[in-house]
């Protein structure tokens, strides 16, 4: 039986071997994002925390952490951390990209405002930092520290990158290190630093969720342009409707000739969509084989995730997070 096909998937399997570890999680997190002067601010978070995502990047704080042993009550401060930082972000990018869905939902910037979101976002990045001191590392701090400044400097590039034709893979690669991966690799490292391990394993989680986010992005870029609209709660081309060169854009714009570099230009570059540009955009992505090669690109970073964790601790929670790697490029197969 394949990964997508499976009873229970692997996130699934992972959120129940950590159900104890979550319900902790979701109580700080309620506890923390409680405003007793501005009622709009749990409003906001609430809209959107509990709006049904898979909390894949605290899990994967909890599953570090439990992986290397650790048994103490901090790697549920910082998977709230780590949920606080991607929620903050989620708000931000919302009003940046000016969505109007976030999970099959209406995002919070439409049902409030543009001041709120950004505003909201800014007190859960505050409150993530409180919640990184109260676990007295300063090695964490560093790290979480880190990571909320490549995110940010990650979404920088975007905007200057991602209507730019001249944009390349290895760029690309720079933006998705910084606004997706960052994020997973503080995540997993951050588990280990708690748990004391040695620095060999700490870079094996680190090299884990850094692989692990790169394929998630690809596979995100990827559902994009042919995805479930029911599973992924995005509509199919969002992504060429605001102009962002993806992966399989990218490649795709590469090996164009001189009329299907100009249609790139007028849809990517300076905006000018018409209808059945989407499906045009559609053919030629098929016509130069760039969804394939992008999901290659995809299961080479998944394989190399996989890699990483041969240098962790025998345990059945190794095993989940091969089988979440797995999972991450089955939602493509």
């Amino acid at each position: 039986m394949g990964l997508d096909s499976a009873a229970i998937k692997p996130h699934e399997r992972l959120g129940k071997y950590l159900a104890s570890d979550m319900a902790a999680v979701n109580e700080l997190i309620r506890d923390r994002m409680a405003s007793k002067h501005a009622p709009r601010i749990p409003e906001v978070t609430a809209h959107l925390v509990e709006a049904g995502g898979k909390r894949l990047r605290p899990m994967l704080t909890l599953a570090s952490a439990r992986l290397c042993g650790y048994d103490g009550p901090f790697h549920v401060h910082l998977a709230a951390t780590v949920e606080f930082i991607h929620t903050a972000t989620l708000l931000h990018d919302d009003v940046v990209d000016e969505s109007a869905q976030r999970r099959g939902r209406p995002t919070a910037n439409l049902l409030w405002d543009n001041k709120s979101s950004v505003l909201v976002g800014d007190y859960l990045f505050s409150r993530s930092f409180q919640l990184m001191v109260e676990t007295g590392s300063i090695r964490v701090l560093d790290i979480l520290a880190n990571a909320s400044a490549t995110i940010a400097e990650g979404e920088v590039l975007q905007l200057t990158a991602a209507q730019d034709l001249a944009t390349t893979e290895e760029i690309y690669l720079q933006v998705v290190r910084g606004k997706t991966a960052a994020l997973f690799s503080a995540a997993t490292q951050v588990g280990g630093v708690i748990a004391k391990v040695d620095p060999a394993v700490e870079q094996a989680l680190y090299d884990y969720g850094d692989a692990l986010g790169i394929c998630f992005q690809i596979v995100d870029d990827l559902l994009d342009y042919g995805g479930d609209t029911k599973a992924t709660g995005k509509n199919v081309g969002d992504d060429f409707r605001e102009r962002k060169l993806t992966l399989p854009v990218i490649k795709a714009v590469a090996r164009a000739d001189a009329a299907e570099r100009d249609f790139w230009k007028r849809t990517i570059e300076k905006g000018k969509q018409e209808d059945g540009d989407l499906e045009h955009a559609l053919d030629l992505l098929a016509k130069h084989n760039a969804m394939e090669d992008a999901r290659a690109d995809a299961l080479g970073w998944a394989a190399t995730a996989k890699a990483a964790l041969e240098n962790l601790p025998e345990h059945e929670l190794r095993e989940m997070l091969r089988d979440l790697a797995d999972y991450v490029v089955a939602r493509i197969s």
